[in-house]
């Protein structure tokens, strides 16, 4: 009797597990893997100045894939922070919330549009409180990223250019 027991647990157990799928895993489609040229750790210059280091920005591919995290370090005292981005399925869009030593705290959203990352957020300034800036993140052909931002004082009906920079891999 307890031989016939064991079989017949051994039985359903062996017939369970060829019969269950393990789900693939959260993060795996395309669209999670957007943003993935922009992963390294980098040297950041201005593009008006290509020889002039302004900062070191760490961004790495983190949580099985599900994010991209920024470590932004400048050279000078203050305007370190760091952002975590992710794209969001149920919404088909790309978040990115950014928060800095100065309690700056901007919640981006966007996406790709076949060439380029572009996030748009409200990012008050002073004497611009309702300040849109919206960054567009491209990978030049020699493996470099360039982060251009512009920046909107009347709802997004006209910009102007706000910064833009050129992170290069770090030098060892």
């Amino acid at each position: 009797m307890r031989n016939a027991i064991l079989i017949a647990i051994l039985t359903l157990t062996s017939t369970a597990s060829f019969g269950a799928t393990t789900p693939p895993p959260a993060c795996t489609a395309s669209q999670n893997h957007q943003f993935d040229f922009w992963v390294g750790h980098w040297d950041v210059y201005p593009k008006a100045h290509p020889q002039k280091l302004v900062a070191h920005s760490l961004i790495e591919s983190r949580y099985a894939g599900c994010a991209v995290r920024e470590n932004w370090m400048p050279l000078v005292s203050g305007g370190d922070g760091g952002s975590l981005s992710t794209f969001v399925p149920a919404k088909k869009e790309w978040r990115q919330f950014w928060v800095d030593s100065s309690n700056a705290a901007v919640d981006f959203t966007g996406g790709w549009d076949g060439k380029s990352m572009v996030l748009t957020g409200e990012w008050p300034q002073p004497g611009h409180p309702d300040q849109l800036t919206r960054m567009t993140y491209a990978k030049l052909a020699d493996g470099s990223v360039e982060q251009a931002g512009t920046s909107s004082d009347d709802g997004g009906k006209s910009w102007q250019p706000s910064f833009d920079f050129i992170y290069r891999p770090a030098k060892p």
